[in-house]
């Protein structure tokens, strides 16, 4: 069972946020240095790209400009200029999801990255706009770009659900996931240089990934309406997408009538165990009913006998 459960966690898995959060990631990347390699042959000047193309995807401190450009909100957080800041970004994201995706289930990952990442957006503009002594370089200042601050809140999040959470154990019992945190937090504010907004937006973002860890435990799940939102929204553009999946409730009632039923015991079926093997996906395996871990044991019975 466990080995099943592995398999519909792997690279290639349908509806992985994982993979698809970083594939977004890399496909605009891709798609915006294609654009940049045709000014380099065709222009003199690389600036009319970041001034044509580049800039209406960045988010802007202005907020006169960010006004006529309100895209780039959500736009920034995909979109990095720096190949090894795209790499670097795209790799601890892995890391860290990988390990998230595998203690909640894989719905938590893509609301946690733009929550963060809308954090530090707001906290980038403010901080930019309130302070006049920074107010007065905005003409001169870098819009901001990258997923740093949701990757930095996918971190905060992760090791707060697990601190003790092992890596490399093959290395005298593995290296605790809150040195791995370190060394991430101190590489991502080494590479900020002074820009004193983007610090306080990536110090948002992590902070961030606290709270919606802690909303989490008290029975608040945040990224409950944005999961039924990308569901809704899948529906629309997949419209033979099933539908007729019914709850464990639905499928194993026992209608009774006039008589005491006897105790009832569902029945062991592939396509119930795969029902359950998407809830284990999804939300993790601690969301499982006492009748849903009842029919994977009786299961990974079966299979051994």
């Amino acid at each position: 069972m466990e080995d099943r459960y592995k398999k519909k966690m792997g690279l290639g898995q349908d509806g992985n946020s994982l993979m698809t959060l970083v594939s977004i990631i890399a496909i605009v990347f891709c798609l915006l240095k294609s654009i940049w390699v045709i000014y380099l042959l065709t222009e003199k000047n690389l600036a009319a790209y970041d001034k044509n193309v580049l800039s209406w995807f960045l988010l802007p401190p202005d907020v006169d400009k960010l006004m006529s450009r309100p895209w780039t909100i959500l736009t920034h957080m995909f979109v990095h200029d720096s190949t090894l800041r795209m790499v670097g970004n795209a790799l601890w994201l892995w890391a860290f999801g990988y390990i998230l995706q595998d203690l909640s289930g894989n719905n938590k990952i893509i609301p946690l990255f733009i929550y963060g990442s809308l954090t530090c957006a707001a906290l980038f503009v403010l901080t930019w706009n309130i302070f006049p002594r920074l107010a007065a370089l905005l003409p001169d200042v870098a819009p901001l770009e990258g997923g740093a601050a949701g990757v930095m809140a996918i971190a905060i999040a992760t090791t707060m659900l697990a601190p003790d959470y092992r890596i490399f154990p093959m290395i005298k019992g593995g290296i605790p996931l809150w040195v791995l945190t370190i060394v991430f937090v101190i590489i991502d504010f080494t590479s900020i240089r002074g820009n004193a907004a983007e610090y306080i937006g990536h110090l948002g973002g992590g902070c961030m990934g606290f709270v919606f860890v802690y909303q989490l435990r008290r029975g608040h799940d945040w990224s409950a309406w944005m999961n039924t939102f990308f569901d809704w929204i899948g529906n629309l553009f997949n419209p033979d997408k099933n539908h007729w999946k019914k709850t464990a409730k639905d499928e194993l009632h026992y209608n009774s009538q006039g008589t005491t039923p006897y105790k009832r015991i569902p029945n062991v079926t592939q396509k119930r165990i795969d029902e359950i093997l998407d809830k284990i996906n999804q939300q993790g395996y601690r969301f499982l009913t006492d009748e849903e871990k009842e029919i994977l044991k009786r299961a990974a019975d079966d299979e051994e006998s």
